[in-house]
């Protein structure tokens, strides 16, 4: 079963702006009709590659979360990492903040960049992206976290060293103060020294962990149960120490399937006739075509891969919804020519170009259930 985004009633794009509207930031709507009422601090968690399918298949690796009154969200399209922190931190649709998959086509570069890296795509270069694409003019809209500044509320991020001032966080996630974590007990003490500062404080905390887990282990292995118990618990230390006028949020950016008989581009001449790049993600591509081969290469990707796979024009995914109601111009110019989402369990790998992507196999991007649906669980 394939979900549509349902942006502007409950998508991940909506949870800050709900969270804005709880601590009276004027302008702002609770779409997601939180009740939070005497909430004047809240900490939002969130675990990377905590899917709302996988949490309830693995419950009893998760006592403590899955106490919580059970509710879900959608991420955006493609379910994946940087365009989820990005819809999080913008509180808007993939379409307006323009980060919109894993690799994309940017002006002036025949390379492709990855948003998560902010680097251009294969061998290293003296190339600076930082200067090339500034990450304020990628992204130059207002993100939820510098409105809720601007409103006079103390706002803390809690991450890894390397998101401090990364090119994805000064586009998306920009605004408050940061603190480095360099262990999970550190995390959550973090955000609990985080959201104690001011009258009204709004905490972001990341947890990367678990979707490494099950991009190498599987989604299903031990090992990832095991790191989910970890991440109870981590959550669990978090709620324990809240102040009395506050709420832990806890959600994620996206499922993941466990990724059989994938279809490698490499060695499928069928697959490279008319195409330029090959973006995006093995269940989430965004195909850049030579001019005027788009529809060429549609028709060809259909009969190639078959029914395990959804292959339409740009056009057609953003009147179906996919990157949002509004898709800016530069957006749109960042979207393949043709997009392929994988609708079973299989995916479009490239094993010379991308080898241990390739090798990996928990994957994540299409808009499967298991892929889109995240937690949304609520302690106070």
């Amino acid at each position: 079963m394939l979900v549509t985004p349902r942006y502007g009633r409950s998508s991940l794009a909506d949870l800050i702006p709900s969270v804005l509207a709880t601590l009276g930031v004027a302008g702002e709507v609770d779409r997601l009709e939180l009740g939070l009422h005497g909430v004047n601090r809240v900490c939002v968690l969130l675990v990377d590659g905590l899917g709302a399918n996988l949490l309830a298949t693995r419950a009893d690796a998760a006592p403590f979360l899955t106490s919580a009154r059970p509710a879900t969200l959608t991420v955006g399209f493609p379910s994946t990492t940087a365009t989820s922190l990005s819809s999080l931190g913008s509180g808007r649709p993939p379409g307006e903040h323009g980060v919109v998959g894993y690799l994309l086509s940017v002006p002036g570069h025949e390379r492709l960049m990855n948003p998560l890296k902010w680097r251009l795509h294969g061998p290293g270069d003296k190339i600076d992206l930082l200067k090339e694409l500034v990450p304020e003019e990628f992204q130059p809209q207002e993100t939820a976290f510098e409105r809720a500044a601007a409103a006079g509320i103390s706002v803390g991020r809690v991450g890894p060293m390397y998101q401090a001032a990364s090119g994805l966080s000064r586009a998306s996630l920009r605004g408050g103060d940061f603190r480095p974590n360099f262990s999970m007990g550190d995390l959550a003490d973090g955000a609990i020294i985080a959201l104690q500062a001011g009258t009204r404080s709004l905490v972001y905390a990341y947890h990367g962990e678990l979707d490494l887990t099950g991009h190498v282990r599987g989604p299903h292995s031990d090992a990832w149960a095991l790191e989910l118990q970890q991440v109870d618990l981590l959550a669990k230390s978090i709620a324990d120490r809240l102040p009395p006028d506050a709420a832990l949020l806890v959600t994620g950016d996206h499922g993941m399937v466990h990724v059989e008989a994938p279809v490698d581009f490499d060695t499928t001449p069928a697959l490279q006739a008319g195409v330029r790049q090959l973006g995006g993600e093995p269940r989430a591509r965004h195909v850049y075509t030579r001019p005027g081969a788009a529809t060429d290469v549609a028709m060809s990707w259909k009969s190639c891969l078959g029914p395990e796979y959804l292959v339409v024009q740009r056009a057609e995914a953003i009147s179906n919804g996919w990157f949002g109601p509004v898709v800016t111009h530069s957006a749109a110019r960042r979207i393949g020519d043709v997009i392929t989402v994988a609708v079973g369990s299989g995916a479009v790998i490239r094993s010379a170009i991308e080898p241990l992507q390739s090798m990996l196999v928990g994957h994540h991007g299409s808009l499967t259930e298991a892929e889109m649906l995240v937690p949304l669980l609520i302690f106070r």
